[in-house]
């Protein structure tokens, strides 16, 4: 057995074969095994492309290691490719010399016409730069279980099991965890066939002599605590669900499926013994109406969304920044504009969360930048929401959304305090000495208004989109009192600055060349900046969690570099802004690929940027 400190698999096959699946439970079995991980799934927008295409092919990829990384990795060592179609679409992620194991029962003349191929790369030296290895997993797989008399149709259905269990002796995976899960998933032959073709796959591994001998990655060295794997959906939606429990109040989510945004719905619906309702919306509007509303009352109201639904939702958002209401607002962005690429990743959203309203309508942005940090970003965002009166727009994406990384469980008691009071008692004395109650009657020190729930004896009051005058609430159109709320709605949001952390360098402050980043461009910036610092070339990086308001600290950070280069998953967005703001000459590095930062192209900008 050979000791390696990391590898790079990606398996990629038709979108019926399982290939999500198959990479997940790769990845939870390193995750209990200890290794540091990430991962990348990366699939067809379809619900069934057309079998054995091009644009049918699914993807998963999983970087796993015996120390702390960030990405899934740049380039695979491994690629598994279950078909002519997985080959011609994945061949050229695989690193040069790399891995390359094939399901060659798949690749009779139809499957290779279907895929583009006008001749069989198995039998040239098309494929001379990799290390082959071809294996019959479908007909091997028909033969593991032939005596559990499954059909053959319905055999092949394993045969993604089958590759898992070679992947698993390949690289001294647990096969416990596995088998577990298999039983518990799955039922009668279906159990049985999956189990017979794990079990057959990992026994070949060992003994076909088709490797030189197997490989492992050691456990690695993380802080000590109780961890799990999680994606970033998973860790936003338990973000929200400790929120509305270190708020105090009921959570209510009002939401419209959409990709890459339902898994928050369905994960929050599990949670009903924490006080968490949810309403499948019938449109996205509906959504988000619900969520305001549900926030008059005094929940905690929350909408789920991406680039498209944001959109439909703008005109409610404005509602709730006249109405001064606490309403969180996630956006999971995607590849866009309209339908654009609904499973591929971009971050091309955040010039709507600035401007995407009518009016003068500014609203606090958080944007998370792992997938474990979803969870600290949704409590940040509730935080925000409640304290200051306002809709706050939480960006993610699809990369973090999907993606997973073990999480570190935090100390519940470390968590922060969000908790707000209700209006219960007037607050306002009129001439006649008469006790009143003034809905936008502001903390001196937040400006937010207070918050009377309906139903609070005394202290019925109006709300709606026209203008309110200050104090009072009433219906006010005065040009003096428009212009005076206008400008107490901006000051407030304005004021969020001096409540949220500085901006802060990581690398070398003395630096010419500083990067300057937000959401999950940080993966990708880690890593390109300790490779960059480890062969003794000074680079310093900043990463933004506050979009609006930016760090009060931050054009002075900025004006000490010669060079800042901002990498951003669309085409310039943070960029323009911190110009306008500031005036640095900020320089874009764009991709809108529907893919992730590399590393390696990280690397290559600021290596250019220092000749």
């Amino acid at each position: 057995m050979e000791q390696i400190s990391h590898v790079v698999v990606r398996f990629a096959g038709d979108s019926g074969d399982g290939m999500q699946l198959t990479g997940d439970r790769f990845t939870s079995a390193s995750a209990l095994f200890g290794n540091d991980l990430s991962t990348f799934p990366d699939y067809p927008a379809e619900i069934r492309a057309p079998a054995g295409t091009v644009n049918g092919v699914s993807s998963f990829q999983v970087h796993i290691s015996d120390h702390d990384i960030t990405t899934p990795g740049d380039a695979p060592n491994v690629l598994v490719a279950m078909n002519p179609a997985a080959l011609k679409a994945d061949l050229h992620r695989l690193e040069q010399n790399g891995l390359l194991i094939v399901n060659s029962d798949a690749f009779e003349t139809r499957d290779l016409e279907k895929a583009g191929y006008d001749h069989n790369p198995l039998h040239d030296d098309f494929l001379s730069s990799y290390r082959l290895v071809e294996i019959p997993m479908t007909s091997l797989t028909q033969k593991a279980t032939e005596l559990l008399g499954v059909k053959a149709r319905d055999s092949e259905r394993s045969k993604n099991f089958f590759a898992l269990g070679v992947i698993s002796w390949l690289y001294s995976r647990p096969t416990e965890p596995t088998v577990e899960w298999i039983e518990a998933r799955f039922k009668d032959l279906v159990k049985a066939s999956n189990l017979a073709a794990f079990k057959a796959g990992y026994n070949f591994g060992e003994t076909s002599e088709l490797f030189d001998h197997p490989y492992q990655v050691k456990p690695a060295q993380l802080p000590a605590g109780e961890y799990t794997n999680i994606t970033g959906n998973v860790a936003l939606a338990w973000g929200l669900v400790a929120a509305g429990q270190l708020a105090k109040l009921p959570l209510f989510l009002g939401s419209y499926p959409i990709t890459p945004a339902s898994d928050i719905l369905h994960e929050l619906s599990k949670h009903k013994h924490f006080g968490v309702r949810t309403v499948q919306a019938e449109d996205e509007i509906a959504a988000v109406g619900m969520a305001l509303g549900a926030a008059f009352s005094g929940h905690l109201g929350i909408t789920t969304t991406s680039g498209p639904g944001l959109a439909l939702k703008s005109e409610t958002i404005s509602l709730g920044v006249s109405l001064e209401l606490p309403l969180l607002i996630v956006d999971i962005q995607r590849g866009g504009p309209s339908t654009g690429l609904p499973t591929k990743t971009e971050a091309a959203d955040l010039n709507i969360a600035m401007f995407g309203r009518h009016g003068e309508a500014p609203l606090p942005i958080v944007a998370a930048y792992s997938p474990a940090q979803c969870f600290d970003a949704a409590i940040e965002a509730a935080r925000i929401a409640l304290k200051y009166r306002t809709p706050v727009i939480l960006l993610s994406d699809g990369f973090l959304a999907n993606g997973s990384e073990p999480w570190l469980l935090p100390d519940v008691s470390a968590l922060p305090d969000i908790s707000v009071s209700f209006q219960t008692e007037m607050n306002h004395v009129a001439d006649d000495g008469t006790p009143e109650y003034w809905p936008y009657l502001r903390d001196p020190d937040t400006l937010a208004r207070p918050w009377a729930i309906p139903g609070t004896p005394g202290l019925m009051h109006r709300v709606g989109g026209i203008e309110k005058e200050d104090g009072t609430g009433n219906i006010s159109y005065a040009p003096a009192n428009h212009s005076k709320m206008v400008h107490l709605r901006a000051a407030k949001i304005a004021g969020i600055a001096d409540d949220i952390p500085l901006a802060t360098i990581t690398g070398d402050a003395d630096a010419e060349v500083c990067l300057l980043g937000w959401g999950s461009t940080w993966a990708a910036i880690d890593a390109a900046v300790q490779r960059t610092r480890r062969v003794g070339t000074k680079v310093a990086w900043i990463h933004l969690t506050h979009l609006n308001p930016l760090p009060p600290n931050l054009g002075e950070l900025l004006r000490s570099f010669r060079t800042v280069l901002v990498p951003e998953l669309n085409l310039g967005h943070l960029c323009r802004l911190v110009r306008a703001d500031y005036l640095v000459d900020a320089k874009p590095i764009n991709k809108v690929q529907g893919l992730p930062f590399t590393s390696a192209e990280l690397e290559a900008a600021i290596t250019e940027a220092l000749s």
